[in-house]
C-alpha cells in the first residue's frame, strides 16, 4: 500500500493543528502538487476492483467522492487518482459568490464530525466549466458528477432560473448532474424540498433536459440530493416527485441541522450542517424509507457518516447502490477508500 495511504495519521496531526478551512486548502494544494509531480499517478491502480453499474454508468467501484470537497472542480484529476469509483464536484452557482463569513467550518473530533456553514462559496459557473474542461479524468474513463445550486441572493421563487442556467452549462461536461436542494447554509433552499416547490422545479428541469438531450445527442442522468431532516410525509412527496419527473437517482443525504449525538461538545452549537459519524444512522433511515417507497431498482447513492468500511457496507445493506464519502476522508485519509471498497465487495461476494 502506498505511503500516501499509510502516512495520513501522521499528516493529520499537523492538519488538525490548523484552522479547518486553511487545512482543507493546504491538503488540496499538496494533493495537486503530488499529482502534478507524478508522485501519486499509480495510486488508483493499487485499489481493489468492485465493478458496479449506476444509472447506466459503469463504475470501477461503488465508492465515490461527495460534492463539497472540490467546489470549483479545480482538483478533479488529483482526487480521481485516489481510486474513487466516481467523483462529484460543486456545488457551483451561476455567479461567483464568497459564501458566509469566516470562520465557517468546525471540527468535532470526539464524534469524527464537522460543522460547516460555507454557503456555496465558489468562483461561479464560467470558471467551474473551464476547470472541468481542462481535467483529464473523464477522458481517462472516470465518472464525473457535477452538482448545481442557486446563488444566495436569488429569491427562492426564482430558484428554478439558477438551476436551469446551471443545467445548461454543465450538461455537455457531466456523466451525471446533481440538483442540490438540501444545503442548510443557503437561506430557504430546503423549502425547495416541499411538495409543490419540488414538483415545479423538477418539472422545469425535466423539460429542459429533454431539449438538451436532443441538442447534445446524449442523455445525462439527473439526481436530487436531499436532507436527512425530512419526515415521512415529506419523503413520500419527494419519492413521488422523483418518479413523476423521471429523475434518474437520489443522493441521501446532505448534512443535518440536528445536533443529536454531539450535545455539549466544543463547537456543537455553531450554526451550519453537521456531517460525519452522527449523520450515519439518520442517513440509513432515509435510505431504507426511500428504498421502500421507490422499489428495488431506483438508484440510490448513500452518503453521510461513512468513516469506516463497515459503515459503507451498512449503506449498501440499507438499500444504497453506491456510497459517497467526504468527512470520513478528512478523519481517515485516502486509506478509507480501499477499506470501503473491500467491505462492499465482501458483501457482494456473499
Amino acid at each position: 500500500m502506498s505511503a500516501i495511504f499509510t502516512a495520513y495519521p501522521l499528516v493529520r496531526r499537523a492538519l488538525f493543528a490548523m484552522e479547518p478551512e486553511a487545512a482543507h486548502e493546504a491538503t488540496m494544494s499538496a494533493l495537486q502538487k503530488a499529482y502534478d509531480c507524478r508522485i501519486t499517478r499509480a495510486l488508483s491502480h493499487q485499489l481493489p476492483l468492485a465493478p458496479t453499474v449506476l444509472m447506466g454508468l459503469s463504475l470501477k467501484n461503488p465508492v465515490g467522492l461527495a460534492a463539497g470537497l472540490d467546489k470549483d472542480g479545480a482538483h478533479i484529476d488529483a482526487l480521481g487518482n485516489l481510486g474513487f469509483g466516481f467523483i462529484e464536484v460543486g456545488t457551483v452557482t451561476p455567479r461567483p459568490q464568497p459564501g458566509n463569513p469566516k470562520p465557517r467550518m468546525f471540527r468535532l473530533p470526539e464524534s469524527e464530525a464537522l460543522i460547516n456553514r460555507l454557503g456555496f462559496n465558489n468562483h461561479g459557473l464560467t470558471q467551474f466549466l473551464r476547470n472541468v474542461a481542462r481535467s483529464e479524468y473523464r477522458r481517462n474513463g472516470g465518472i464525473l458528477g457535477l452538482n448545481i445550486g442557486k446563488n444566495a441572493d436569488t429569491p427562492i421563487e426564482n430558484a428554478a432560473d439558477d438551476y436551469l442556467i446551471g443545467l445548461d452549462g454543465v450538461y455537455p461536461h457531466a456523466d451525471y448532474i446533481t440538483i442540490n436542494i438540501s444545503s442548510p447554509n443557503t437561506k430557504s433552499l430546503r423549502d425547495l424540498q416541499s411538495s409543490e416547490a419540488l414538483d415545479a422545479l423538477l418539472g422545469a428541469l425535466n423539460a429542459r433536459r429533454q431539449v438538451l438531450a436532443e441538442q447534445h445527442k446524449k442523455a445525462v442522468p439527473l439526481t436530487v440530493k436531499i436532507a436527512p431532516d425530512v419526515d415521512s410525509d415529506q419523503l413520500q412527496a419527494i419519492a413521488q416527485a422523483l418518479v413523476k419527473h423521471a429523475i434518474d437517482g437520489v443522493i441521501a443525504t446532505n448534512t443535518t441541522i440536528s445536533r443529536q449525538g454531539v450535545e455539549g461538545q466544543p463547537h456543537a452549537q455553531e450554526a451550519g450542517g453537521l456531517s460525519g459519524t452522527p449523520v450515519h444512522e439518520k442517513s440509513l433511515l432515509v435510505i431504507r424509507q426511500l428504498r421502500a417507497l421507490l422499489g428495488a431498482t431506483f438508484p440510490i447513492i448513500g452518503v453521510g457518516g461513512v468513516v469506516n468500511g463497515q459503515q459503507a457496507a451498512e449503506k449498501i445493506q440499507a438499500g444504497a447502490n453506491a456510497v459517497q464519502i467526504y468527512t470520513g476522508l478528512i478523519y481517515r485519509g485516502p486509506g478509507l477508500i480501499p477499506e470501503a471498497v473491500k467491505a462492499i465487495a465482501a458483501l457482494q461476494n456473499h
